[in-house]
Order: C-alpha cells, then structure tokens, then sequence
C-alpha cells in the first residue's frame, strides 16, 4: 500500500522553572517523575480542545535512568498525568540530547502514520541523581584506549576544544557567559521566559512550602571581571568555570507534537513545523564540537545552508562550544540571533531536559519574527555527539500549509 510520509508541527512546549542541584535547591525534595508530569499536564491543561485519548506516545528522556527517573517513565508519567491507560510511552537516554531525541522518534511515528499526536520531553534531577550514578563504564573503553580518560569528564572535554581552538580564548568565553546573563535578564524583565514556565509546588523538611516560578541559576548582573575571579576546576590555570559553564540542576520540559492535518482538525496551534534534523558521533574528547557536523548535516538534508537561518536556539552546555560552532559558521560572538533570550549558561542545563527548551523558546520567538523563515535548535552530547534540528516558521509569508492526504 503507497503511503506518504507526513509534516510534523511543534504545536506547544513548556516546562518547569530550573532549579540548582543540591540539598539548597528548590528541587531537593521534589521527585524527577513529579515534575515532568506536572509539565504534561500544564499541556493538557492549555489545550483543552485536544481530546485525550488522541494522545497517542509519550517519550520522555533522561539521563540517569534510576531510582524516580526510572521504570519505563514515559509510560509512568503518562498514567500519572491523566492521559488514559491505552496511552503508551516510554523513555529515551542521549544524554544531553534526550529531550531532543524524544522529539525526533515521536516526530518519526508521526512522519510514518502510526500516530497523529504525540508527548515528548525529558527530565534531570541531578540533585537526586548525579550524572553517573550507578553506571560501571566498560573497561576496554580505557584500556585499549578507544577514547582519551578526558571523555568521561565533560569539562575536562572543554578544555581540550580550547586546546584545538587556541581562538577561543577565556576571555571570549566569559564575555559570551556575560551576554548570556545579560540576554536572560532582559528576557525576564520583558516577560519572554515566563510563557513557557509552569509554577511547581515544593516541600522542604527545613524551608517547609515553597512554589517554583521562576529560574534558580541566574546571576543577573554579572561581570566579566567577576568570572575572571573564578577557578577552573578541570585543569590549574585552565579556562572552564563556573561562569561560562551551565551548572548542575534540576528541572523537566514536554512539548506537543503533532502531525500537521491533526493539528488543523483539532484546533491546534502549530509553533513550527521540522524540517530536518541529524545526529552525529565525533571524537568524545571533543564533545563540544558535535553541533557543527551535525548542523552541517542538517542543512544539507534540508537543502539549505547557513545563511538561510534566522534564529539559532544553542544549548549552552559551555560557552567555548557555542563559540566553536559560531567560529565556524562565521558568526559573531554577540550575533543578535544567537540564543536571543540567553542560555543555559543562565538559566540552567537539566541534561536530558534543555533539547525542548531549546525548541519551546524558537517557537515563541518565531511567532514575533514573521519576517525569519528558518530556525534551528543544535547541542553537544556526551560521549562525542552533536544534535541539529532544523524548523520552519508558519507565520513566515512563504509558508505552505501541507495539503498531503493522511497516510
């Protein structure tokens, strides 16, 4: 039987303010499972026109697949949510990329016809569960040297890239991480980031009740003088901080996903419709360096190039990776269209969380710039890989609803 592979559009995605790891944290003593539930329902909760047996897949990732971030979590999250028990699910590992990669298998289901709406999201409590928890790394991996011993430490995987990139000085790079608390706060004070943000109650045994409504980790006010201060844990007289790296945090996302002829017969909103996207292995040492092949990738599946690109959502994992990739495009440090909001340098990087919030933030700033056509959303993954995915904006003036029959 013919069948016609579908357009898939982003119709909505939020998630849960980000919060510090660690017993101070907001998060501390709040489960990983309640959090990214709570984002699946706020989902649920905004679109109330989409019947929920029509939800047909939950994919939610993590990182550190134990203990509440566990047992099959997308299944999990979805009974816990409300959505009926015909809804299946399931859970994703890509580390950094799991969010981003949940997005990618339910879209492809999607593009195939075995579903028209789907979940995915991702969840890190790095609190509760520290990267690496529990894992017993094979010995070849090491012994018979297959990777360097500085692939299993992420940011001892940064200060190699500024090795090979003797350009990305630290001085770049702290004045990046400026920018990037300089751009969330104005983000904030214009009320860009709270759209996507659902309020989480908390209980602490010592700080009692609390409520969740804004992001843990900014420093607004930041200076570059103040990172210059800082110690660079990976190496003596190194280049990688506390400053210009994300933190440890806690924190979850989920977005809506759905074949575009559903989302028109039930009222959807679409945010933004895929148009590509590509994973890619490199070196480990050099994790960071994986968006740039995997963005090369992306555009030439998509037919495009670089300079078709409007908007660039990045993860901000490290500021010397960011930089890498713009270094390599031929894009500017402060490029405007760069992380317009700020970034997990700012506001936190929950692992396998930050792929949707990437994707949930382009879809807001598509809708206030019909003027760019393309976006795309790229980050590092560890143990050598890079992610890009490639969207269209369906408020551009050459945008053209799929009229494609229903496979």
């Amino acid at each position: 039987m013919p069948r016609t592979v579908r357009e898939v559009v982003f119709v909505d995605g939020v998630r849960t303010p980000y919060g510090k790891a660690g017993d101070k944290g907001i998060y501390a003593q709040t489960r990983a499972d309640d959090l990214v539930i709570k984002c699946i329902r706020e989902l649920l909760r905004r679109h109330p026109d989409l019947p929920k047996e029509r939800v047909e897949e939950v994919a939610i990732a993590a990182t550190t697949q134990i203990g509440d971030q566990g047992l099959t979590l997308g299944r999990v999250a979805a009974l816990l949510s409300g959505l009926p028990n015909t809804t299946p699910g399931y859970s994703i590992d890509r580390m950094c990329a799991g969010a981003m990669t949940a997005v990618t298998a339910v879209a492809g289901a999607i593009a195939m016809g075995a579903i028209d709406v789907g979940i995915a999201g991702g969840v890190e409590h790095m609190g509760r569960h520290p990267m690496g928890e529990g894992v017993d790394p094979n010995p070849r991996i090491l012994s018979e040297r297959l990777v360097d011993p500085s692939a299993l430490v992420m940011g001892q995987t940064a200060e190699n890239l500024h090795d090979r990139y003797p350009s990305l000085t630290k001085e770049r790079c702290d004045a990046y991480a400026v920018g990037s608390q300089d751009k969330t706060a104005a983000a904030y004070a214009a009320g860009k980031i709270q759209q996507d943000l659902v309020p989480v109650a908390t209980r602490h045994k010592d700080a009692g009740w609390g409520l969740a409504s804004v992001d843990e980790p900014p420093r607004p006010g930041t200076t570059v003088e103040d990172l210059g201060a800082l110690k660079t844990p990976f190496r003596p007289h190194g280049r990688v901080s506390a400053g210009n790296a994300a933190g440890l945090n806690d924190g979850a996302t989920a977005c809506l996903l759905a074949a575009e002829q559903t989302a028109a017969e039930l009222g959807l909103p679409v945010g933004m419709r895929l148009v590509s996207y590509a994973f890619v292995g490199v070196e480990p040492e050099v994790m960071g360096i994986g968006p740039v092949p995997a963005t090369e990738k992306a555009l030439a599946k998509a037919g495009l190039t670089i300079e078709d690109i409007g908007l660039f959502e990045l993860n901000e994992a490290f500021a010397v990776q960011v930089l890498a990739m713009l270094e390599h495009f031929g894009i500017p440090d402060d490029d405007p269209r760069v992380n317009m909001w700020g970034g997990a340098i700012a506001v936190g990087h929950p692992l396998a969380s930050s792929g949707v919030r990437l994707m949930t933030q382009l879809s807001r700033q598509f809708a206030e710039r019909p003027d760019v056509r393309y976006g795309l959303t790229a980050m590092c993954i560890g143990i050598g890989m890079g992610g890009c995915v490639i969207w269209e904006n369906p408020h551009h003036a050459d945008y053209q609803p799929s009229t494609k029959d229903v496979a």
